[in-house]
């Protein structure tokens, strides 16, 4: 039985994944391509307006006449359906931006809530017994990426925006090993991941760094095959500079399979661990949520 039957779907990395945000640019061609019948029919009114006024033929000025009326009417539904698409795109770039404003002020405001709650809490005591100063629970010291305690706080925040908003937030989990498939895996130096990590990411998303040394991925505004185009494009990062690095990725999606924020760890970390089965590169995707 593969992989696909136990409940998760394997992915294959040579299978390009499409997005579902609007190509503009191909509405453009397609009004263009639309202005075609009437600059035809405007084209076919001269000539033959031309030809009854040169031979006084009535017949064909009257044919003029109608050609220049179709000229009209399609030139007047091409600039509707321009104007329409105008509108489109004006409408995808005040989403966009909205989405990156909300991002940062959910960003802040979660660093601020940490701050608060960890000033309660004690904080780590160097050899000689002072608190050290430096210490900064919200950020990962090795990497510089947001620490699990802000990814915890930020998940739930997320969740909540996207059940009120209706969309999709994507929980992806990831691990890098070096040394496969002829050797004993071992850790990648975690700054060689979080490089492509960075370098990746939207400035909407979130990345960090958990406690057990594997990285979280918190994708705004994404459904499943988003998250699984940018945990490829990571992929393909770190090929191109290492032939020696191999990555397992997790895939879990709100609210296609799970609802919570702790059931799309659970989905994403069982999906991780079915991807560390292969001694390869893998991203496995959890199962669809039933309830």
């Amino acid at each position: 039985m593969g992989l696909a039957d136990e409940g998760f779907r394997d992915v294959d990395f040579n299978h390009e994944t499409t997005s579902n945000t609007p190509n503009l640019r191909g509405c453009g061609v397609m009004a263009g391509k639309a202005a075609i019948p009437a600059l035809t029919a405007g084209g076919f009114g001269l000539v033959l307006g031309v030809v009854g006024l040169a031979f006084g033929w009535p017949v064909l000025g009257l044919l003029a006449g109608l050609l220049a009326l179709a000229a009209g009417a399609a030139g007047y539904r091409t600039s509707r359906r321009l104007d329409e698409q105008s509108a489109m795109q004006r409408l995808v770039e005040e989403e966009l931006l909205s989405v990156r404003a909300d991002a940062k002020e959910t960003e802040a405001g979660l660093r601020q809530e940490l701050q608060s709650t960890m000033q309660s809490m004690e904080e780590p005591v160097d050899d000689d017994g002072y608190y050290d100063d430096g210490y900064d629970p919200l950020t990962d010291e090795a990497t510089g990426l947001f620490s699990e305690n802000f990814f915890l706080v930020a998940l739930d925040s997320r969740v909540a925006a996207a059940r009120r908003h209706l969309r999709p937030v994507a929980v992806v989990l990831l691990e890098v090993v070096e040394g496969l498939p002829t050797e004993n895996p071992a850790t990648t130096e975690a700054g060689t991941v979080a490089e492509a990590i960075r370098t990746t990411l939207r400035e909407a998303d979130t990345a960090c760094r958990l406690h057990n040394g594997e990285f979280a991925l918190l994708l705004e505004d994404t459904p499943e095959n988003g998250a699984i185009w940018t945990v490829e494009r990571i992929r393909r990062y770190l090929a191109e500079r290492s032939s020696n690095l191999t990555l397992w990725a997790g895939v879990a999606c709100y609210p296609a399979h799970a609802f919570t924020p702790q059931e799309l760890i659970t989905a994403a970390g069982s999906a991780l661990a079915l991807a560390r089965e292969w001694r390869q590169d893998r991203i496995e995707v959890a199962l669809v949520a039933t309830d």
